[in-house]
C-alpha cells in the first residue's frame, strides 16, 4: 500500500521537467509527495547549471549542488539516472509511486507499458496521447479530474493549449451554448523549430528560423477538446502558428453561440468563474492593456483579456486568453499528480 510521503519520479529533464521540479520548490513543502529521482541523459554538469539558472524564469529559489549522482535542491536529494530507455530502470527498486513522463517523446499505450513492465505502478504523461485508448484517463485539472477512481496507471496531463481552452469552452457552453468554435493557438517557438534555416523536422514549415517567421504549424487542439468535451465533437476546428517569443501564447478563440449575447454578459460569466466560481485558481481574468510578456511565470491555466472581448451579430464572439505555456501546465501537472495519487490511495 502506498502512503504518503508518495515518491515521485521525471523522466525527462527538458523545459517541462525542470518547471515541474522548480515549481515543486517554489510552491514549499505542500505536496503529499517528494519528487526523489529524475532520468535524463544530459551530463550532470549541465543539469545542475541549467536547473539552477533559467533564461525564461530566473534562477532556481534556493540552493543548488550536485553530490555524486545526485542533485541537492534546497537540502532535498534528487537521484539523477541517465538511461536512454524507460525499461533500463528499475522503479520499483526505487519505491516510485508515480512517473511523470515529461520528455515529450511517449505517445502510446504500448510507450506506456513499458514503464509499467520496469516496476512503475503508474505514469503521468505530460502530452496528450495518440488517441484516448493510449491512456486510461486525460485530465484537464478543474474539468474533470474527479474522473480518475485510482485504478488507471496511465494518465494524460493534455496539452498546454487543451488546459487554457477547455475551461472556458465548457464554461461558456453551459452558460449561452456553443454552436460552432474555430481557434487560433499563437504559440511561442519551440525546440522543434531551428534558431537558423536547417533540416530539422519533416514538416517544412518547422525548417525555417524559429526567429525570423511566423510560422503555421499543425495542431491536435480540436482533438484534444473533443476527448474532453464530445459534445462539442465535429464544431471545433483550430489552427496554430508559432511566433518569434520564448515563451507565453494565447489562444485566439471564436464562437457561435447557441443565443444572443453582448460582451458584458461573456465577460462577466468569464470574470465570475475566475474570482469567485469553479475556476478560481485556475484562470484569471483582466481588462488592462498587457502585452504576452506580462504573462510570464503565471500559474493560471488561462488569462483572459476582456478588453479584448468583442460580439458580432449577436451571436458571434470572439475572446482572447493569454497563458504561459511552461509554468501554467507545470503547475497543472503538480496537481493532477497529487489529486491521482491520493484518489489511488484512497481505492486501497
Amino acid at each position: 500500500m502506498i502512503s504518503p510521503p508518495y515518491r515521485v519520479a521525471l523522466n525527462g529533464y527538458g523545459r517541462i521537467g525542470r518547471c515541474v521540479l522548480r515549481a515543486y520548490h517554489e510552491r514549499g513543502a505542500g505536496f503529499p509527495f517528494e519528487i526523489v529521482a529524475l532520468n535524463d541523459l544530459a551530463d550532470m554538469a549541465s543539469l545542475e547549471y541549467l536547473t539552477r539558472f533559467d533564461s525564461t524564469h530566473g534562477r532556481f529559489p534556493g540552493d543548488v549542488r550536485v553530490a555524486g549522482d545526485s542533485l541537492h535542491l534546497n537540502g532535498r536529494c534528487v537521484r539523477v539516472l541517465r538511461e536512454a530507455e524507460p525499461e533500463s530502470i528499475d522503479w520499483r527498486a526505487l519505491a516510485i509511486d508515480l512517473v511523470l513522463e515529461c520528455s515529450g517523446v511517449y505517445h502510446t499505450r504500448a510507450d506506456g507499458e513499458r514503464f509499467l513492465a520496469a516496476g512503475a505502478p503508474r505514469v503521468l504523461f505530460s502530452q496528450p496521447m495518440a488517441s484516448e485508448a493510449d491512456v486510461d484517463a486525460t485530465v484537464v485539472m478543474g474539468i474533470n479530474q474527479q474522473r480518475l477512481e485510482g485504478c488507471e496507471r496511465l494518465v494524460s496531463n493534455a496539452s498546454c493549449t487543451t488546459n487554457c481552452g477547455v475551461p472556458l469552452l465548457k464554461l461558456l457552453d453551459g452558460a449561452l451554448g456553443l454552436e460552432h468554435v474555430s481557434i487560433t493557438t499563437i504559440h511561442s517557438a519551440m525546440n522543434d523549430q531551428p534558431v537558423i534555416d536547417a533540416y530539422h523536422h519533416e514538416d517544412l514549415r518547422r525548417t525555417r528560423s524559429a526567429f525570423q517567421s511566423v510560422i503555421p504549424v499543425s495542431t491536435g487542439l480540436a482533438r484534444g477538446i473533443e476527448r474532453l468535451l464530445p459534445e462539442l465533437s465535429g464544431r471545433i476546428r483550430a489552427k496554430a502558428v508559432r511566433v518569434p517569443t520564448v515563451n507565453v501564447s494565447c489562444l485566439d478563440i471564436t464562437l457561435q453561440t447557441a443565443r444572443d449575447t453582448d460582451a458584458q454578459e461573456v465577460n462577466r460569466i468569464l470574470r465570475e468563474a475566475a474570482e469567485a466560481g469553479p475556476l478560481q485558481g485556475l484562470v484569471a481574468y483582466t481588462e488592462l492593456p498587457h502585452a504576452s510578456c506580462d504573462f510570464n511565470h503565471d500559474p493560471h491555466s488561462a488569462i483572459v483579456d476582456g478588453s479584448l472581448t468583442h460580439v458580432v451579430g449577436p451571436r458571434l464572439v470572439n475572446l482572447l486568453a493569454w497563458f504561459d505555456n511552461e509554468w501554467g501546465f507545470a503547475n497543472r501537472m503538480l496537481e493532477v499528480a497529487e489529486h491521482y495519487l491520493q484518489v489511488a490511495h484512497r481505492r486501497r
